[in-house]
């Protein structure tokens, strides 16, 4: 019963086992469905489950029927156009990442966008080329196809180079979608937990700054071979200083003026965004300008820069990855594939959130591994979603994917029409477009101080995550992040917070001892708090910090105790001791044994229970013992362990818990455990954790539940008036105040 006073309240209730609890609320055994039940419910076949099952996988069919048409198509049509006007330059600009000829970036921009359409949740995500993930897979393919070394740059050589990098490109992309589309149809969805916010922002932030050193050959217009092995950036950087004489002073000059406008036009786009109707399109502005400067001025013949060149007309025909290639970039398209859709289902959560709508992670994978195989097939590259792609679409007022395809209708008119008109922009605009795109992953480094006063382990995440990365290469680096990551993990848990807690305010809140002055610790009764799982890792750990806490070894506690005992029946039979009614009484002088001597026995039968059935007396081990025996004093006659943070317990840890019970059981000290979570008493039952000394009647519900058990046991034993109160009449509630001044309602002891 509760009754409220005030801003207080009063609880009158006895005081519960776990057993007693169970019983006197009658709790109800639950089937709990075992993996076949679980196998036979995902496999069941029903009409109701066809249709669910068919709108999960085409969640087009959920929304079309329902969209607004009047209400939200010219929305969709202007965010579509805009939005597709980015991803034609984006397209060809992130293309230079890959390492393949820009006109391949149109693919990778047309493609996922058809299949995102049908297959994909988010409404408000622009899919296409993303810089991180255009940089692993160019990474990837100067790994298998190298520059050519002999410097026989000959347009043949050239032609050759680049087929050779787009099937590259091609075949990666397409087992990259090949392993999102597994990880979505087996419910992988979840994989995306294991990559954190701070180790996604420091491999975006080191994959920004490989962007920056990418494309320095392009602005500088100089030949720099690429370098896919470990400090593969230090090489690179060493590559363009070497030559930096040699320098485009053109493509310098053109690549900083862009970089100048588009900085400050983006600027300027963030601070007014609310007064905008729209973003300004400044990449589209700096293309159209650039094009028509270096056409009319005739930049490729006058001052030799690297231009885009003439753009296929129509698409190619689709081809059939290399298997040869599959084979040797497995590891590269897993990391692909994570990256990919880690970056795009973050990115699609802030809109799922911000707009109240659904998400589905399984589905994500399989719509980004279905776009990839398709783009793959078609000789695009990667595609993900870009954050200010998806702003863009976002912010023009984009409702639904049907701006997505107004957008691939806009990148389609380029690849069929009028891709000739782009044929004079410089490679180091396309450069600087790419580099424009970095600002907010480059500004991420302010990320570390805020880490650093807020949580030191994720700061050390980014860290660690940030200089891998650059270091090692974003593959080898990415691998190296997560395990970091999860050491992290396994290093708190393996290191869990273990406190004493105390009584604040003579009330049943319980909390650390070193936090509190106004605080009731019961006489000889230990409360020990562990909170993190247990297992067995930690299981060491744990047992050093409950030695600790209780001041003595329990297992030397108790061998001292038998070999005190082995010694007193010696003494007792020599007849050197006399039994009295209270005490014994040493008859001898000068009674001394080595312990070399009692070593020598069985360390098997020291750690067994003490027995004293074959004495004339009791032993008290607190009173004064015999002279030349000495055992050490215990203070304790009670521990309580707080197990309500202990999530999960395993059978490794299980053993070594039970085989440390026991030893504080058998020097007469009470154990009793609190807390613990539903489903906790029946793992240990199935394991045969209980036995003849360890019961299941030392679980309590709480921890003020065991206080006033332990304080009512020894009331009881030492207050004869309790004691006949208690037969006089057991069936009825009564309240007892305890000598320490807690109150106790009780029903049973």
């Amino acid at each position: 019963m509760v009754e409220p006073v005030g801003n207080q309240y009063v609880v009158a209730r006895p005081v519960y086992s776990e057993n007693l609890f169970d019983e006197d609320h009658e709790k109800l055994h639950r089937y709990h469905k075992t993996f076949w039940d679980h196998l036979k419910l995902y496999f069941r076949c029903s009409p109701q489950r066809v249709k669910k099952t068919a709108l999960g996988l085409f969640p087009v069919i959920s929304w079309l029927p329902a969209y607004r048409f009047r209400e939200w198509i010219l929305s969709d049509i202007v965010s579509g156009i805009n939005t597709g006007l980015v991803a034609v330059l984006q397209g060809l600009a992130f293309a230079l990442l890959v390492n393949v000829p820009p006109g391949y970036g149109l693919y990778a921009a047309f493609f996922p966008v058809l299949v995102y359409f049908i297959f994909g949740t988010s409404r408000h995500i622009s899919v296409g080329p993303f810089p991180v993930l255009s940089l692993m897979v160019g990474a990837t393919v100067t790994r298998l196809v190298p520059d050519d070394s002999t410097g026989n740059d000959t347009s043949t050589n050239t032609s050759t180079i680049d087929e050779e990098r787009v099937m590259v490109a091609a075949s990666v992309t397409f087992l990259s979608g090949i392993f999102q589309l597994l990880l979505g149809i087996l419910q992988f969805g979840f994989i995306v937990i294991y990559l954190s916010q701070s180790l996604i922002s420091g491999f975006t932030t080191a994959a920004a700054v490989h962007v920056v050193v990418s494309q320095l050959k392009f602005m500088l217009q100089l030949t720099v071979p690429g370098y896919n092995v470990p400090f593969g950036i230090i090489y690179t950087l060493k590559s363009i200083f070497s030559q930096i004489t040699e320098t485009n002073i053109t493509d310098l000059v053109t690549s900083l003026i862009v970089l100048l406008i588009v900085f400050v036009v983006k600027e300027i786009n963030d601070r007014y965004k609310a007064k905008l109707p729209a973003p300004i399109p400044i990449e589209l502005l700096v293309t159209v300008l650039a094009g028509l400067i270096s056409y009319f001025v005739n930049f490729e013949e006058k001052f030799n820069v690297a231009v885009v060149g003439t753009l296929e007309e129509g698409f190619q025909v689709p081809i059939a990855p290399d298997v040869g290639i599959l084979q040797k970039c497995i590891g590269d398209s897993i990391s692909i594939a994570i990256v990919g859709f880690a970056v795009a289902f973050s990115v699609a959560k802030v809109y799922s959130v911000k707009h109240d709508y659904p998400l589905d992670g399984n589905q994500e994978l399989i719509a980004f591994g279905l776009g990839n195989i398709l783009g793959g097939s078609f000789k695009g590259f990667a595609s993900s979603t870009a954050l200010s792609r998806s702003g863009v679409q976002e912010s023009t007022g984009g409702k639904t994917q049907i701006a997505g395809i107004i957008s691939a209708v806009i990148v389609l008119i380029v690849i069929m029409a009028i891709g000739f008109l782009l044929a004079p922009v410089q490679k180091s605009v396309l450069a600087s477009l790419a580099l424009g795109n970095l600002k907010g992953m480059l500004m991420q480094f302010k990320e570390v101080g805020i880490l650093w006063r807020k949580d030191k382990y994720d700061c050390v995440i980014w860290v660690v995550t940030f200089l891998a990365a650059v270091f090692l290469g974003l593959d080898i680096g990415l691998a190296t992040a997560v395990a970091f990551q999860l050491l992290t993990v396994v290093i708190r848990s393996q290191i869990p917070s273990c406190t004493v807690l105390a009584n604040v305010g003579r009330s049943n809140i319980y909390r650390n001892r070193k936090d509190y002055t106004d605080i009731y610790e019961p006489e000889g009764v230990k409360i020990f708090r562990c909170s993190s799982p247990i297992f067995f890792a930690n299981i060491d750990f744990f047992r050093e910090k409950l030695i600790s806490a209780v001041g003595f070894n329990p297992m030397r506690v108790l061998r001292k105790r038998n070999k005190a005992l082995r010694k007193i029946r010696k003494m007792l039979k020599k007849g050197e001791l006399q039994v009295t009614p209270v005490c014994l009484i040493c008859m001898a002088n000068n009674i001394q044994e080595s312990d070399e001597e009692l070593d020598n026995n069985s360390i098997e039968e020291l750690d067994q229970p003490t027995n004293m059935t074959d004495l004339p007396i009791q032993i008290d081990w607190s009173a004064d013992l015999p002279p030349g025996i000495t055992v050490p004093q215990v203070d304790i006659h009670s521990i309580i362990l707080d197990f309500s943070s202990v999530s999960f317990l395993d059978f490794s840890a299980m053993r070594v818990l039970q085989k440390t019970l026991k030893e504080f059981i058998r020097i007469d000290i009470d154990i009793y455990i609190a807390g613990a979570h539903e489903g906790f008493l029946d793992k240990l039952e199935r394991c045969a954790f209980f036995d003849e000394e360890i019961k299941p009647s030392i679980f309590f519900l709480t921890i003020h539940d065991a206080v006033l058990h332990i304080l009512l046991k020894k009331d009881i034993a030492s207050s004869p008036k309790v004691k006949l109160m208690e037969e006089k009449d057991s069936s009825s509630d009564y309240i007892i105040t305890l000598s320490n001044g807690l109150r106790s309602r009780e029903c049973t002891v």
